[in-house]
């Protein structure tokens, strides 16, 4: 291939990287925001060029939190998926924290160590497991005293 064709095919990749990169951004903001509702936020549309301009100023898919008097209320832009403003008191910011904080465990325990039941694999290709295991086939290895 020469090095024009080569140029021409990377020409035609990236352009498809990057879609997908945007399309798999666009749908995790779109679940967060999904969550947001769920949680008690209100959606505000950025329909007037004022509101347009403020959205613009804000950091986009960020909390930012706003003291008005005793009511504290925290606001999400997103400036990119739905062209809004997300607007929740503290009760739905909590809400939506704890259902980040579940999800987050569910997540980690569905990543939990499972027990390798296969037959077929053969451990001892891999080195010896009892108490010389480590670097060398000796001490406690690079996983610290409690290994």
């Amino acid at each position: 291939m020469s090095a024009s064709g080569g140029l021409r095919a990377l020409a035609v990749v990236l352009p498809l990287v990057g879609l997908a990169a945007c399309a798999s951004t666009s749908s995790l903001v779109a679940q967060k925001e999904d969550h947001l509702a769920a949680a008690g936020f209100v959606v505000r549309p950025a329909n007037t060029p004022q509101r347009q301009a403020m959205l613009n100023r804000l950091p986009p898919h960020h909390f930012v939190r706003r003291e008005h008097g005793d009511a504290i209320h925290y606001v999400y832009a997103d400036p990119l998926v739905c062209d809004c403003l997300y607007v929740g008191d503290q009760s739905a910011y909590q809400r939506y924290q704890a259902y980040v904080q579940a999800q987050n465990l569910a997540d980690e325990q569905e990543m939990t160590a499972q027990t390798y039941q296969d037959q077929q694999w053969n451990w001892d290709n891999w080195g010896p497991w009892g108490p010389g295991f480590g670097p060398m086939g000796f001490g406690p290895g690079p996983f610290g005293p409690g290994w």
